[in-house]
This record gives structure tokens, C-alpha cells and sequence, in this order.
């Protein structure tokens, strides 16, 4: 894959359970269309605050610079001069924000995008599959499962909360794979 949008832009789309590396590798992204001398920019929304509420922040403490924005349309607002949009956490945006990544790419930027495409349930997360079917570039990622060592795709709760959205880290999540995962009880 190339670097730069000649005269096209796409979606890539980096997804998987938590702990996987899908922030890692939206920073590892980014910083090479840097390096490549890109105009660049990372989103995030507001409700992800939990390592910093002025950059994007992988569990294992890699960082860039981002912008906190409240809704999708905000991203479109922020971008024009921008080559590469990063947005992170795509699980938590409006539906909309297929809209504005399919916006972004026919402009002929690249948008990278990073986000769980499951929930706690074992469910289809927020806008993350309709951007799955929308993107040109696709990555599932996988982390280690905490119980047995397998390849894991599961974000397992460790709490009783029953909402669709609790930010944690380890504290209240760990990777599960298949077979270890235990969907909650209803």
C-alpha cells in the first residue's frame, strides 16, 4: 500500500478486541505519513478521556497529539487541509461517521480509522461494521488471550455492568478468545 493519496483517497480500517494494538497501529500509521512529510491528524472522542484528554494513547503508553471532538461532523470541520485523518475509538462516534470517512476519502485523503468492532457481548459495536464494509484496506486485529495464550477477539467484562459503554482498561476488561470468552448472562 502506498503512502500517499494520488489523486484518491481510502479508508483503512484497523479493528479488533481490546488490547489488541488498534491504537498502536493507528499510531504507527500516522507517524509514517508524518515522516513522509503529510499533513496529518488524529481524532478522538470526548467520551475517551482515560490516558489523556490532548493525545490518542495506547495501553502500552505510545502517544500522539489528537483533538477531542463531541461528534463525526466535527472531524469533516477539522480536515480539509489534511492529507492523512486518524480517528480513533470509532465505536463511540454517531452513525455518522461513515458518512464523513466515505466525505474524507472521495475529497482523495486517507483516513485511518481504529476501533472494537464488538462489545462486551460478543456484538456488532457502534458504526465500526458498516465502516468495515466500507473500508479499502481492512485489519483484524487480535490480542493474547488472558486465560489460555490463544489468539483472542473477545473483550471480556469483568464487572457486572450491564450499559453497552464502560470505559476501563484492565481493571474491567481482558482479552478472551473464543472458547475462554463467557458471554454475560442476561
Amino acid at each position: 500500500m502506498t503512502l500517499t493519496p494520488n489523486n484518491s483517497g481510502w479508508i483503512e480500517v484497523i479493528c479488533g478486541s481490546m488490547f489488541s494494538g488498534k491504537t498502536e497501529e493507528l499510531i504507527r500509521r500516522i507517524r509514517r505519513a508524518e515522516i513522509a512529510k503529510m499533513n496529518t491528524i488524529i481524532f478522538k472522542p470526548q467520551i475517551d478521556d482515560r490516558y489523556s484528554s490532548s493525545h490518542v494513547v495506547s495501553h502500552n503508553q505510545s502517544k500522539l497529539a489528537s483533538k477531542l471532538v463531541k461528534n463525526s461532523q466535527e472531524i469533516l470541520d477539522e480536515s480539509s487541509k489534511m492529507d492523512v485523518i486518524g480517528i480513533d475509538e470509532a465505536q463511540f462516534f454517531d452513525d455518522d461517521i461513515v458518512k464523513v470517512c466515505q466525505s474524507l476519502a472521495n475529497d482523495n485523503k486517507r483516513v485511518v480509522v481504529a476501533g472494537l468492532d464488538t462489545d462486551y457481548l460478543g456484538k456488532p459495536f457502534g458504526p465500526v461494521p458498516a465502516l468495515m464494509c466500507e473500508a479499502d484496506y481492512l485489519d483484524k486485529l487480535t490480542a493474547i488471550c488472558m486465560q489460555c495464550g490463544n489468539p483472542a477477539s473477545y473483550s471480556q467484562r469483568l464487572t457486572q455492568d450491564s450499559e453497552q459503554v464502560v470505559i476501563g482498561e484492565t481493571d474491567i476488561y481482558e482479552a478472551r478468545c473464543r472458547n475462554c470468552f463467557e458471554a454475560p448472562k442476561k
